[in-house]
């Protein structure tokens, strides 16, 4: 299995993984965000993005005020950015978007270990079943992706999981 939260996979990676790899380290995001233990998800590490997907990247913090102010200092000055805090499953969330050369980036912080954020949870399961079920599975979800369903539902509907599927997905045994 992969090591997500090291991005070196991404350096032998298709072509859009590598373009990550670059902008990521030549920007010196993740290491910009070493004190909130910055972890890559989403499905550009596991292989099922689209045209128009983004960097996620995932944060922890313990002081909400320090997290948005150092991510102001930042990244303020780069294109389209945004920040703004939201209550979601009743967790305090930072989400910031901004774009750098050709990626948009949103970063995403909770007062949650990154690793125990479902963000990170539900790339783990995702790229586990995509490893067991193969590349016609990946494509199934690709195609659903690019007809407008996230990530999540996509996996649901192809998996037949009924009723929540984000919940559902962290109990889904491979």
């Amino acid at each position: 299995m992969t090591d997500f939260t090291n991005i070196s996979y991404l350096k032998t990676g298709n072509q859009k993984q590598q373009s990550a790899f670059a902008v990521l380290t030549k920007y010196r995001v993740l290491e910009n965000l070493t004190d909130f233990d910055p972890i890559l998800v989403g499905t550009i590490p596991i292989n099922i993005d689209i045209e128009n997907s983004d960097l996620d990247i995932i944060c922890y913090w313990k002081d909400k005020v320090e997290f948005i102010e150092k991510i102001k200092v930042l990244f303020a000055p780069q294109n389209n950015f945004s920040i703004r805090e939201n209550l979601i499953n009743n967790q305090e969330s930072v989400i910031a978007n901004f774009h750098i050369d050709d990626f948009e980036i949103e970063i995403f912080g909770q007062n949650i270990p990154t690793q125990a954020q479902n963000g990170y949870r539900h790339m783990l399961i995702e790229a586990q079943i995509l490893h067991s079920k193969g590349e016609k599975f990946r494509l199934e979800v690709i195609k659903l992706k690019e007809n407008g369903i996230k990530t999540e539902p996509a996996f649901g509907l192809l998996l037949g999981l009924n009723g929540n599927v984000y919940e559902e997905l962290l109990d889904y045994k491979v």
